[in-house]
This record gives structure tokens, C-alpha cells and sequence, in this order.
């Protein structure tokens, strides 16, 4: 599990970024699977989240993930519920303890917020699409509404494809680039012709820093290099395997 030091200093909020080690999952995967969109066995899932709710001292029935589908729709959380009944989201808000925000990825960005001062929290799911939607926006606006105060939210962006690993086509600068001519700092040229280095984190942050909030910090880990920890979706694209296991992040509110 990996933590950072913006929210370990943030009195009574527990979260971590765990990798794929620790788990009981077998083959594509090893081993901390908490994806149920995988087609890992299910009690495999349901066991993996047990140890990792167990690493910020929750029961597994503590746990909400989202359906998630690339958008920027937040919900507020004021219960837990079954899996089945999971809402279609990217991420999740709440101010009440013991209840653990989940969100599930691999190359995607994970992040989370709190504001400790008022107990709110937040997770958002961040992959390009929801994050030039605003799924971070959307996120620490309905923190708000739970009455924090966004120069006080802590922001942390977990491990997530980097900028040396991201490559896109030609065509995929040019929303980026409606939005604001100043987002072309995120491209840099590529290998080939007409291709460009993406930097997701980097994008997210500059989006969390134009939000006002307070602190931000990125972890500097690649999911598509470190194969022994994390996940990725386009490293099993590149070598042709038919599925992946999704890392599980999650932020609660100590009881």
C-alpha cells in the first residue's frame, strides 16, 4: 500500500494507494485484483478487498465503488451499498465516517481528497476523458457542499500511466487543446511521426491547483513500467492478453 504525505498529515483521514502485491489472485491477475469488472473469480475479488479494507482497519462491507464509465458524475455517498446496486459514477463524496470512497484503476488516475478540518472526502476516478470532462470539478464542488473549503482540501494523485508511457495519435491533442492553448505543455513529441507523449497527472494536478485547492502532491510511479505493483490496461493491450486486474484506492473518514 502506498500512501502520501498529504493526506498521512491530514489528522483522522486513513487512505492508501495499494498495488497488485498481497492479494490471492492467480495468473493475469496476480494478486490484489479488487476489480469485479474483471473476470477474475468473484469470491477472489470479494477477498482481496477484505485485505485491503483491513489495511485502513475497515470491515469489507465498509468499501463503495462506483460503476464506473469515463464520465464526470460524482455521487454523495450517505450509505453503503451492494455491489449490484453500484450507481454509474467516477466518483464518490461523503462526510460520514468508517465509510471507505474506492476507486478502481489501472493507468487511469486515482485520486482523493479530504479536507480534514470539516471531515469531507472525496474520490475520483481519473481517466482522460472524465478528467477533461471535469471530473475533478465536479468532485470538489460537491465536497463543498458538504461544507469544505476548497483552500483546505488535500488533494493526492496516485500512481497512474506516466508521460514516458502515454502515447496517443495525432488527432487526441485537439480537445485538450480547445479547452485551454496552455494544455499543450502536457504533449511532448513522440517517437513516431504525428504522435505525442501525454502527461495525465500532470493535466490533473494543474486542474486540482486551478480549483484553489490547497495542497496537491503526485506519485511518482509509472503503471505501465512497474509491472510488479501495479496494473495496466495498455500494457495488457500491447502483449495481446485478454483482460487485467484494476488496483483499488480508498479514503475514509477515521470513526
Amino acid at each position: 500500500m502506498i500512501t502520501l504525505g498529504v493526506l498521512n498529515d491530514a489528522p483522522g483521514i486513513r487512505h492508501g494507494f495499494f498495488t497488485r502485491q498481497g492479494g490471492v489472485s492467480t495468473g493475469l491477475f496476480a494478486s490484489l485484483n479488487c476489480g469485479y469488472g474483471s473476470a477474475d473469480a468473484t469470491e477472489n475479488v470479494a477477498r482481496n478487498r477484505a485485505i485491503a479494507t483491513a489495511r485502513l482497519d475497515l470491515p469489507p462491507d465498509r468499501l463503495v465503488t462506483c460503476h464506473q464509465v469515463h464520465s464526470a458524475e460524482v455521487v454523495t455517498v450517505e450509505r453503503v451499498w451492494r455491489r449490484e446496486d453500484a450507481p454509474r459514477a467516477d466518483a464518490l463524496v461523503t462526510s460520514l465516517p468508517g465509510i471507505a470512497l474506492g476507486i478502481l484503476a489501472a493507468d487511469c488516475a486515482p485520486i482523493l481528497l479530504a479536507d480534514a478540518e470539516a471531515s469531507v472526502i472525496g474520490a475520483a476516478h481519473g481517466g482522460w476523458r472524465g478528467a477533461l470532462s471535469g471530473v475533478v470539478d465536479a468532485t470538489v464542488a460537491a465536497m463543498t457542499v458538504l461544507g469544505a473549503v476548497r483552500s483546505r482540501i488535500r488533494g493526492a494523485i496516485g500512481p497512474c500511466i506516466a508521460q514516458r508511457s502515454y502515447e496517443v495519435g495525432p488527432e487526441f491533442p485537439s480537445a485538450f487543446l480547445a479547452q485551454d492553448a496552455a494544455n499543450a505543455g502536457f504533449f511532448a513529441p513522440s517517437r513516431r511521426e504525428r504522435h505525442f507523449m501525454f502527461d495525465l497527472g500532470g493535466y490533473i494536478e494543474r486542474r486540482l491547483h486551478g480549483l484553489g485547492v490547497g495542497e496537491v502532491q503526485r506519485a511518482p510511479h509509472d503503471t505501465v513500467a512497474e509491472e510488479d505493483r501495479f496494473f495496466s490496461y495498455r500494457r495488457a493491450c500491447h502483449r495481446g492478453e485478454g483482460d487485467y486486474g484494476r488496483g483499488l484506492a480508498a479514503i475514509a473518514i477515521a470513526e
